[in-house]
């Protein structure tokens, strides 16, 4: 179950992570991709929040749903001072459906299982996420306070994943 769950939230954004695929996304589509992540990890840390009772795990959830809406609120307010329109594109759309996909796995889960398949979701997701960020996404962005936002988001991110990865132990 873990691996399928961690699999699937990371399937779509993989294709950025892809030396493969054929053209780097736009800043509009980069853009549309960040906020998406980050507001998809805001729902998975909420449906934690409703459904697990341990401590470290809820702390976790607790700090996913405010680093991230945090950064996205500031994504928010530089796309508008940008004048810039996020783009949909199959990678946003992609993320959404994996991630409807994992919280519906999720839902089917209690206790010990739940927490399990979220912390190792979550350290998944993070990887797969740091990877397309510092691999495709900051290169591609041509605009330098989207690139400068990123690499913020990219920091703090690789410190989610450390901590997943350290609530993730009590669970091995």
């Amino acid at each position: 179950m873990k691996l399928t769950i961690a699999l699937i939230s990371a399937t779509a954004i993989l294709t950025f992570a892809s030396p493969a695929y054929a053209a780097a996304p736009t800043d509009p589509q980069i853009a549309h991709i960040a906020y998406t992540a980050g507001n998809l990890d805001v729902e998975a840390g909420k449906q934690a929040l409703a459904r697990s009772h341990d401590k470290a795990v809820r702390a976790f959830a607790e700090e996913m749903v405010r680093d991230h809406q945090a950064v996205n609120e500031k994504a928010l307010a530089l796309v508008k001072k940008l004048h810039v329109t996020p783009e949909d594109n199959a990678t946003s759309k992609g993320l959404t459906k994996a991630a409807d996909e994992t919280r519906a796995k999720l839902g089917h889960l209690t206790g010990r299982d739940f927490d399990k398949a979220y912390i190792d979701n979550e350290v998944a997701y993070h990887k797969t996420v740091n990877g397309a960020l510092e691999g495709t996404l900051i290169p591609s962005a041509k605009n330098g306070e989207l690139k400068s936002l990123l690499e913020t988001g990219l920091n703090l991110f690789r410190e989610h994943q450390s901590h997943a990865e350290q609530v993730a132990k009590a669970f091995n």
